[in-house]
C-alpha cells in the first residue's frame, strides 16, 4: 500500500517506520521545518507543508494512496486532514488519531474518518483485556461504532472444551476471526478443537455482542 502519514512528530514517525518494514511505501507530511528530520526515516517521501491546505495534499500526490493517517497531536488538525483525503481526494480509507478522549465523538463519517485510534481506549482495553477471564472485552471499534473487535479469553474450567468451532452458535452479524493459542495464530476452521485458555477474536455488530457471551456460556 501506498501510506500518507499527516504529521512527522514521535508518533508519525514511528507509525511510518513499522509500515515501512511492511513493506509499505510511506510519505510523512509535516508543516514545522524543526520536525523535518527526513534523516529519522530515510525510506520514507518527505513532504515539508501544511496537511490542512488543499494545494499541498494535491501537490503532494495524495490522491495516489490507498490510506491516509492523521496522526499529529491536534485534533483539529486530524480532523482537517481527514475530511479532505476523504471528500476532496475520495481516499479510501482514512485513520485518525485522538489525542483527548473528549473529542472522539467528532471522529466520525461525517469528518471522514473511517477508523479513530484513541490511545486512552487502547490502553484501557489492553487492560481489561490482560486481566479479563470468561467476559467479553472490547478491543477495536470500526466504522463509528458499527462494527467492533471483542475479545474472550476461555477459562480452564470452559464448558466448550474440546468442541469444535463449528458448534457456536454464533450470532449474524458476528465472526470468530482468530483463536490466540500460546503462540499461535489459529485462523479458525469448523473442525477444529476450542481449548481452556484459548483468545477467540470476533468482528461483531455492538447490538449482537451480549448474544456471543450466551453462545459462548456466558
Amino acid at each position: 500500500m501506498r501510506v500518507a502519514i499527516a504529521g512527522a512528530g514521535a508518533v508519525g514517525r514511528s507509525i511510518a517506520t513499522e509500515l515501512i518494514d511492511g513493506r509499505h511505501q510511506v510519505m510523512l507530511i509535516e508543516r514545522e521545518s524543526d520536525q523535518f528530520e527526513p534523516a529519522t526515516v530515510e525510506q520514507a517521501d518527505w513532504v515539508l507543508g501544511d496537511a490542512c491546505e488543499v494545494s499541498t495534499l494535491e501537490d503532494s500526490g495524495i490522491q495516489l494512496c490507498d490510506v491516509v493517517i492523521a496522526a499529529t497531536g491536534d485534533d483539529k488538525v486530524n480532523l482537517v486532514v481527514s475530511l479532505l483525503a476523504k471528500t476532496e481526494f475520495a481516499v479510501r480509507r482514512v485513520v485518525a488519531r485522538v489525542n483527548n478522549p473528549a473529542n472522539e465523538w467528532l471522529f466520525t463519517s461525517a469528518w471522514g474518518v473511517d477508523v479513530a485510534v484513541s490511545t486512552p481506549r487502547m490502553l484501557a482495553a489492553m487492560v481489561e483485556e490482560a486481566v479479563s477471564v470468561g467476559d467479553l472485552v472490547r478491543l477495536m471499534t470500526f466504522r463509528q461504532g458499527q462494527a467492533n473487535l471483542v475479545e474472550l479469553t476461555l477459562p480452564a474450567e470452559t464448558p466448550l472444551a474440546g468442541k469444535p468451532v463449528s458448534e457456536l452458535a454464533l450470532p449474524r452479524d458476528s465472526a470468530l476471526v482468530t483463536i490466540l493459542r500460546g503462540e499461535r495464530v489459529i485462523v479458525p476452521q469448523p473442525e477444529d478443537p476450542l481449548e481452556p485458555g484459548d483468545e477467540l477474536l470476533f468482528v461483531a455488530a455492538a447490538e449482537v455482542e451480549p448474544d456471543i457471551r450466551t453462545a459462548l456460556g456466558y
